[in-house]
């Protein structure tokens, strides 16, 4: 599999892992829609659910979804360090590498991302808040990163709506793509 697996291919591996961690990408398009529904006038969930998918395609973003949610696994199956066990199922505060990996997606995105992810995580809105009750298994990792990717993805809608406006405003008008 390895040989075989490209940025293709490991988007849709991602894409079943989430659906398996009962996480879908329409989930996320809803924390991307609750973050800039004041900011971009008439937004849709499908655009939403495009700037997500966007999102995913970028190879960092897949590995570090690819290495949360095995964690998380391994951590449900009671397959790591005793002493790691117990932080990752408790998802002890002070632990923050789940926070540092979610990072690297948004930083992907520029500082905004930073900000979103900060209030996305803090708030707990939908999905993360189901992901975060530790009802359904461990999500140490996952509800940190599925919080990233909506930053991430929310940023990337804000930098686009600028250079909308942007073109708009210009005299004479800018092709924008």
């Amino acid at each position: 599999m390895a040989d075989s697996l490209n940025t293709h291919s490991c988007l849709q591996v991602v894409v079943d892992l989430l659906n398996r961690r009962g996480v879908k990408l329409e989930d996320i398009a809803e924390l991307v829609l609750f973050l800039q529904k004041e900011y971009v006038p008439g937004i849709t969930l499908d655009y939403c659910l495009e700037s997500v998918q966007a999102v995913l395609k970028k190879r960092e973003v897949q590995n570090a979804l690819l290495t949360g949610i095995q964690l998380d696994m391994l951590a449900e199956e009671g397959k790591l360090l005793p002493e790691l066990q117990e932080i990752i199922e408790r998802d002890e505060p002070l632990y923050g590498i789940d926070e540092v990996m979610a990072l690297a997606i948004v930083n992907l995105y520029g500082s905004i991302g930073f900000t979103n992810f900060g209030y996305v995580d803090k708030l707990k809105h939908g999905v993360l808040a189901w992901l975060n009750s530790k009802q359904a298994g461990v999500h140490t990792f996952l509800d940190d990163l599925v919080g990233a990717v909506a930053a991430a993805a929310s940023s990337r809608i804000a930098h686009r709506q600028k250079q909308k406006e942007e073109c708009l405003a210009a005299d004479p008008p800018q092709p924008f793509e």
